[in-house]
């Protein structure tokens, strides 16, 4: 990696570092670049106090914030609209500065952090539902609710080496039985203006939430203390407050919303969309902006997926045709290679370790090609796991998780192996790429160990920018040859573009155009013969969660743009390294300011 006195020994280079947060470059003497830094710093604070959770996945949660260890966030009605009283307040604070005196990197920390403030504000409007992914319009889900987030986060995120540490823990189960009935507590909110999840999406719900609705001494609520109790020497009384907590508070709680879940099931409907509830046009609006950050609509966002979809389609012939493979659609002969018992692992404990490992191979593999297109690689490490049994049959496909802020804990790729025939040996590079390296944990990672960006920009995350990201990445991959010994692979990676073409064309379908849960499940089957378990787990998350889905492809199409615009106006000055440190050394920001600084990054560069 590049010390910055490397970065300033040539133009081009100087170029790139001018994309670097101000501290690095700003005018000290500016009082609305100084009243910026210090709204930043108290931001980020209130944010934190907000969030305990984030603080422990921080590594924040000690010294002057020791406390919130012991903490969950506040999920009753008095704790929403304090969030957005909050958020309220945090706009107008930023507001009354002078933007018109901010430049360089000031002004970008400014025009994202008011973005976040708006488009926060913007969907706070509507006030039901929760969030997973992005907005969501249901508190609970097979996504949404604490019970879906708390059991794995105390066990993976709650460190427990002193007794302080096991004390904190238990104080945050009693936190969670509260959580729980606050959750409850707003999905009968919700359901009185009219709302509620679809009968399919009550159904996984309800699954979930009976599976997590054990007997004491088998939950990973009690479990996970008193082994890592156990471990470090700590009172065997631990294990025992757990199970009482557990018997006495969580368990009748989460009894409590499993008859609410009920309830709602008895009269939901299968209407798929977010059209069916009141204002859920300007809702879908709304969720769109904030997850792509765009102001597209969705009939363009549909019609760019149909478009995209077809171009990709052609790729993938091209490819099969090559290998031999020339009979039958491309949905056909791709499913074709899904059955193939050579790409399957067993879908045994076993095998399923089997496909983590491979996993593990490909992240390794590509970490030495990395400085071949990057001055900057996070210093962080970072390793491949199966998505909790407990949680898989509702949860995401694949997912990242980023490394604490100290490194003490490695940044986390989840694949999910509910059935192993879902992820054939073909299709896993790409995914590691995507969600590890050089994706979302590169990404990521830059961001966190970057020393010149704000705490408070490091730890805001835009799906438009990051998932685009994300898919570029899986690109990136192939343009260094990580396909080049395997060119099923390759079919892989541009299978998942297809997908993600799908996915803009099934969300506005689902949210926008009326479509069912089976015609959006039918656009991955028709188009790609997806394993039908895999899509319909795929269309539940969109419903739940609309949007977000659009955002991988409208990123990515953002970041593609930025590159070939830079190669044309550039020339022989265009460096793929210094494009990469353009976009994100400047952290993670909406697409239209990425479009911004890449034009700054471009005008220096020629000068």
């Amino acid at each position: 990696m590049l010390d910055r006195r490397q970065l300033l020994a040539s133009t081009a280079a100087s170029a790139a570092a001018l994309a670097l947060p101000k501290t690095a470059f700003a005018d000290t003497a500016n009082p609305a670049a100084a009243k910026l830094d210090g709204l930043m710093d108290t931001f980020f604070q209130e944010n934190l106090r907000e969030s305990p959770e984030m603080a422990t996945i921080l590594g924040l949660d000690k010294g002057k914030n020791a406390d919130l260890k012991g903490k969950l966030s506040d999920q009753s009605a008095a704790g929403i609209a304090a969030h957005k009283t909050l958020n309220e307040s945090q706009l107008n604070r930023l507001k009354a500065l002078d933007a018109g005196a901010l430049t360089g990197m000031d002004r970008v920390n400014y025009d994202t952090l008011v973005y976040v403030g708006d488009s926060r504000a913007r969907v706070a409007a509507f006030d039901f539902g929760g969030s997973a992914f992005g907005p969501s319009p249901y508190a609970v889900s097979q996504l949404t609710g604490v019970y879906q987030q708390v059991p794995d986060f105390l066990d993976t995120k709650h460190r427990i080496e002193t007794a302080a540490d096991a004390d904190a823990y238990i104080s945050r189960l009693e936190a969670f039985a509260v959580q729980l009935d606050n959750n409850t507590e707003r999905m009968k909110h919700d359901n009185g203006l009219g709302i509620q999840p679809p009968d399919f999406i009550l159904d996984r719900a309800l699954e979930q939430l009976t599976a997590l609705r054990v007997a004491p001494d088998t939950s990973l609520l009690v479990t996970s203390i008193a082994r890592r109790a156990k471990e470090k020497g700590l009172a065997d009384s631990y294990a025992a407050n757990a199970a009482k907590i557990y018997s006495d508070k969580i368990a009748p709680a989460l009894d409590r919303q499993i008859a609410e879940a009920r309830i709602l099931r008895a009269s939901a409907t299968h209407d798929a969309g977010v059209w069916k509830i009141k204002d859920g046009d300007a809702y879908y609006a709304a969720a769109l902006h904030f997850s792509t950050t765009t102001n597209m609509s969705a009939a363009e966002i549909h019609n760019m997926g149909i478009e995209q979809g077809k171009e990709i389609s052609a790729r993938i012939d091209g490819i099969l045709k090559k290998q031999g493979m020339t009979q039958g659609t491309v949905g056909e002969r791709v499913a074709a290679l899904y059955k193939d018992p050579k790409q399957i692992f067993p879908n045994t404990d076993a095998g399923k370790a089997q496909a983590i490992a491979f996993c593990n191979g490909r992240l390794n593999a590509i970490k030495p090609k990395l400085p071949t297109v990057f001055n900057r690689i996070p210093p962080y490490t970072f390793e491949v796991r199966r998505v909790p049994v407990q949680t898989e049959a509702g949860a995401a496909s694949a997912f990242s998780q980023q490394p604490s802020l100290d490194g003490s804990r490695p940044g986390i790729v989840y694949i999910n192996l509910h059935d192993t025939a879902e992820w054939p040996r073909f299709t896993l590079s790409s995914v590691i790429f995507h969600e590890g390296l050089p994706g979302h944990q590169l990404e990521g990672g830059l961001a966190l160990s970057n020393k010149s960006l704000p705490l408070i920009r490091k730890t805001i995350g835009f799906s438009g920018y990051a998932e685009g990201w994300a898919l570029y990445a899986e690109q990136l991959a192939d343009e260094i040859g990580m396909y080049e010994d395997d060119p099923l692979s390759q079919i892989g990676y541009l299978k998942f573009q297809l997908f993600r073409a799908n996915r803009c064309i099934a969300d506005t379908g689902i949210h926008a155009m009326k479509w069912t849960r089976e015609q959006a499940i039918a656009q991955f089957v028709d188009s790609e013969r997806e394993a039908p378990s895999f899509a319909a787990r795929e269309v539940e998350r969109y419903c739940v969660s609309p949007g977000q889905a659009c955002s991988y492809k409208i990123g990515h199409t953002v970041w593609l743009n930025a590159r070939e615009r830079s190669k044309k106006a550039l020339g022989a000055k265009y460096s793929i390294k210094d494009f990469h440190d353009a976009g994100l050394n400047c952290g993670r920001v909406p697409l239209d300011v990425l479009d911004s600084v890449i034009d700054r990054y471009i005008a220096t560069a020629k000068a």
